[in-house]
C-alpha cells in the first residue's frame, strides 16, 4: 500500500512537473508531449492553492487531495501538514473565483455562467451552474457533465484564459 501510494505521488509529480513546463513554454496546458492531462491534475491546476496555507499546490510535493464540508467537496492541499487544519475563508474564495473562471460555462446549458453563479457538488466536485434547476440534471449524468467540465479547464489552461486570483 506505501509502495503504490508511492508510485501515485511521483506519477502526481512528474504531470505537475509537465503541466508547469508547458505553461512555462506558452504551450497548451491541455497537453504536454501529447498526453492529455488527467482529471486530477485538470483541478491542481484550476485550484492553484491550497485552502489552508495559500501556498501554490506542488510547491510542497505531491497536493494531497481531501474532502472537506458537509457535502464533502473534494479539494487538493499543498502538503499532509495541512490536512485537519482550519481553511482559510480567503483562500477558500479564491479557489471558488478560480474554478468558476476556468469553468466559465454550465456543462448542462453550455452558457456563460452568470456574475454570481451557483455551484453544487458532483461526485465531490465543485461544479458551477447556471441556475438551480442545472444540479439536478447534472447529477442524473455526473460522468458525461463532469467530463465537460474538464474540457472547459483543459480548453482554459490551454488558451491561457485561467488566471488565478
Amino acid at each position: 500500500m506505501k509502495k503504490r501510494s508511492m508510485l501515485v505521488a511521483i506519477a502526481l509529480l512528474v504531470g505537475m512537473s509537465q503541466i508547469a513546463s508547458a505553461q512555462r513554454a506558452g504551450h497548451s496546458g491541455g497537453h504536454s508531449g501529447g498526453h492529455a492531462m488527467t482529471h486530477d491534475q485538470l483541478r491542481v491546476a484550476v485550484q492553484e492553492i491550497c485552502p489552508v496555507s495559500g501556498q501554490k499546490l506542488g510547491s510542497m510535493g505531491a497536493p494531497v487531495k481531501v474532502a472537506v464540508g458537509d457535502q464533502k467537496e473534494e479539494v487538493f492541499l499543498c502538503c499532509r501538514g495541512c490536512a485537519g487544519k482550519k481553511i482559510d475563508p480567503a483562500h477558500w474564495a479564491t479557489i471558488h473565483a478560480n474554478i468558476a473562471k476556468a469553468q466559465a460555462k454550465c456543462p448542462l446549458m453550455d452558457k456563460p455562467l452568470p456574475k454570481t453563479p451557483k455551484w453544487t457538488v458532483v461526485e465531490g466536485q465543485l461544479v458551477y451552474i447556471c441556475c438551480p434547476p442545472c444540479a439536478k440534471k447534472i447529477a442524473a449524468d455526473p460522468k458525461a457533465n463532469l467530463a465537460k467540465v474538464d474540457e472547459f479547464y483543459a480548453a482554459s489552461l490551454a488558451a491561457g484564459e485561467h488566471s488565478p486570483q
